[in-house]
């Protein structure tokens, strides 16, 4: 058993067992770095129906990644958050490189506003005002520029129920969950900008306040990425209740992972410094089940009628109750059974109808 397979399948049987999706799948939130792990990524794709993918790319490694992946990838622009000068690298530095992205064809700017961001700022040796909120001097800053350079917004915007239970339950330095979208929407009036609210806009366990998010800002669309925390919250919907939410705004859900893939992923861990990226795989088969297995989980959600036991290990179990969850505990995983119309939209048309027609220079939300 590992956190990528509790269940000991073999990912490539699986797929083939699967067979092709309903349509040619699009995922809109993805991270793909690293030339080799971003060949074990295609092979996943392949197996799984991607034909697509939406990157938040390092920007050192975008040409690497292109160069393996040709027209399959569309780049999102991203801070250099690997920079040894991180002040520079989310303020300076990512107005300066938004002309390296457009150049790269990128026409969405990721915006992170977890409230984690709080605790990270304390490194960059700037006040939490100057660059948390949304609405903040540099996210203004960058904003403005990326409108004039015809991007759209992406943002990070809560995190889960369970992480305010626990990591940010100091809601006096936190805030609470609501609060963090305040500065959102005063984002999305002062710009007028298109955005993508990553990760179900934040909120999946609460379809009623994403209902009134997408109805008070009719140019927001979501993604449905992070896949551990979507097969937690999302099997707990009834499926009537997750149809229902999905048709009454069918074209604005756009399917995502997260992947995250990472060189780092396919050599050994040294014990005596192990990197983030090898704790999560150490070779070229754990970095092919780690990908594989976020798109089992999601095909398995989306496409079945599985009652069982999640795939992937989900510490937040753990986190919240740990006297009766370990390491390697996961939450069930409910199977919707989406037909193939509901499933076409969400694999691939809403995204087609949005990122790719902005991509192309054709404004979806043209009045």
């Amino acid at each position: 058993m590992t956190p990528a397979n509790r269940l000991g399948l073999d990912y490539e049987a699986e797929a083939l067992r699967f067979g092709a999706p309903v349509c040619p799948m699009i995922d809109a939130h993805a991270h793909i770095n690293g030339e080799r792990a971003a060949q074990v990524y295609k092979r996943v794709s392949d197996l799984y129906g991607i034909e697509r993918v939406y990157s938040q790319t390092q920007l050192v490694q975008a040409d690497a990644v292109r160069e393996v992946m040709g027209d399959r990838v569309s780049f999102v622009a991203i801070p250099e958050y690997m920079h040894e000068d991180r002040q520079w690298a989310h303020t300076v530095g990512f107005l300066e490189n938004l002309d390296q992205w457009h150049a790269r064809g990128a026409r969405m700017v990721k915006f992170w506003g977890a409230p984690r961001l709080r605790d990270y700022v304390s490194t960059m040796g700037l006040a939490p005002e100057e660059i948390v909120p949304f609405d903040s001097a540099w996210k203004l800053r960058v904003a403005e520029k990326a409108k004039s350079l015809g991007m759209m917004l992406m943002v990070h915007c809560a995190d889960p129920d369970t992480w305010f239970e626990t990591m940010y339950s100091d809601s006096s330095k936190y805030g609470t969950k609501e609060s963090q979208y305040e500065s959102l929407e005063r984002l999305l009036e002062k710009t007028g900008m298109p955005c993508m609210a990553a990760h179900m806009g934040g909120w999946p366990e609460d379809l009623d306040f994403l209902s009134g998010l997408l109805d008070r800002h009719p140019k927001l669309i979501l993604d449905t990425s992070a896949t551990k925390w979507m097969i937690r919250e999302l099997s707990k919907h009834e499926t009537g209740e997750l149809v229902a939410f999905l048709d009454r705004y069918a074209g604005r859900i756009l399917f995502g992972s997260d992947i995250v893939t990472s060189d780092e992923h396919l050599t050994a861990t040294d014990p005596e410094n192990p990197s983030f990226g090898n704790q999560l795989a150490n070779s070229e088969h754990e970095a092919f089940e780690l990908y594989a297995s976020r798109y089992w989980a999601l095909r398995t959600m989306y496409e079945t009628s599985y009652r069982g036991e999640s795939n992937i290990a989900d510490p937040d179990l753990m986190m919240v109750d740990p006297d009766h969850f370990d390491a390697l505990s996961a939450p069930a995983l409910h199977g919707h059974a989406l037909d193939a119309a509901r499933l076409c939209v969400l694999y691939r048309d809403a995204c087609v109808g949005t990122l790719d027609r902005w991509y192309r220079g054709d404004d979806p939300w043209a009045v």
